[in-house]
């Protein structure tokens, strides 16, 4: 792939130093797990879908399994994240290979001094880089840049996996940012291939957000005559037809509901690289929730967070695994 030049402003440049000062003296909320706090992150809209960040803590209510909580955790500070991106590279998604890589560029150009993130890709294997999380963006455009593996099978749900494994033994607020046409195909792994079911229910336990971009991939008899080409010249030579095409699955829009993540539907370029900065500025401006559970039994139980006020729309994940006394 060509590299392309990446130019910072001094006016980002001031921006992102701002960020790190403001960061230095606000520490984040912190969720130990002696405490046995349930974290609960929230994003809150206006009605114009605005992103809403000056609500008090008395402008929340958490109810677990119906019964009100106290909250005993909130803050409206910017909050720092951990992620894995996920970017699907089979040949469904062939007319958008090029696309995803523009896009995650720009979701990785939105990264704040404190951010941390690995870079993944999806197609006849499923790897992720770096070893380590890293706040190294020059050593994450490099990757995004680098020899991608192109065309294959589309194993979503274990990529999700997999990302979910990576992100286990870090702290604070854990994101898989998936990019994908989202028509699960997985490869052969021996009768272990996950499913839409697995990776919510183990998402909501891991108490892991995920955040999906969905666009439209290649119906499959299209997918294949993608990877082998038309006449010798590939896919990319004719002009697109409607008809050709598949919308994302609607497994991607399901886990990022329950896991109080995001899901954005994308047909175009510009609204793409939009969608991948909202997402960023989404994750830095959510509110942090915690309150102790009464009830500790080791079951799934039913979240609900409002806000008081009318007006407000919250996403919050659904459901959280109680502790065991």
């Amino acid at each position: 792939m060509m590299a392309r030049g990446f130019h910072v402003t001094s006016v980002v440049a001031a921006v992102f130093a701002a960020a790190a000062a403001l960061v230095a003296q606000r520490q984040p909320p912190t969720f130990e797990s002696t405490t046995r706090t349930v974290a609960v992150y929230a994003t809150v809209t206006n009605t114009l879908g605005r992103l809403v960040g000056d609500l008090t803590r008395d402008d929340f209510e958490i109810d677990d399994n119906g019964i009100k909580q106290t909250l005993t955790v909130f803050s409206n500070d910017i909050q720092p994240i951990t992620v894995v991106l996920l970017l699907d590279r089979s040949g469904s998604m062939k007319p958008n290979l090029e696309l995803e890589v523009r896009a995650a560029e720009t979701f990785v150009h939105g990264m704040l001094p404190f951010d941390r993130a690995r870079i993944g890709t999806f197609g006849k294997s499923i790897q992720i880089d770096p070893d380590d999380f890293t706040s190294d963006r020059d050593a994450l455009f490099k990757i995004l840049r680098g020899d991608l593996q192109k065309e294959g099978p589309t194993p979503l749900w274990n990529a999700i996996d997999r990302a979910i494994d990576k992100l286990l033994l870090e702290q604070g607020r854990r994101v898989v940012l998936a990019f994908s046409d989202g028509v699960d195909e997985p490869m052969d792994f021996s009768g272990h291939a996950k499913s839409l079911k697995d990776e919510m229910k183990r998402a909501e336990d891991s108490d892991i957000m995920v955040y999906a971009i969905g666009m439209e991939g290649l119906a499959p008899m299209q997918a294949q005559h993608a990877v082998s080409g038309f006449g010798g010249r590939g896919f990319a030579t004719r002009r697109r037809d409607d008809s050709m095409m598949q919308k994302p699955d609607e497994g991607m829009a399901k886990i990022a509901e329950a896991t109080g993540g995001g899901y954005l539907e994308l047909m175009s370029a510009g609204s793409s690289l939009g969608a991948f900065d909202r997402v960023a500025d989404e994750l830095h401006h959510q509110y942090a929730l915690g309150f102790a559970p009464q009830k500790l039994d080791g079951k799934l139980h039913d979240l609900t967070v409002k806000v008081t006020k009318p007006g407000f729309t919250v996403r919050a994940r659904k459901r959280y695994l109680a502790p065991k006394s």
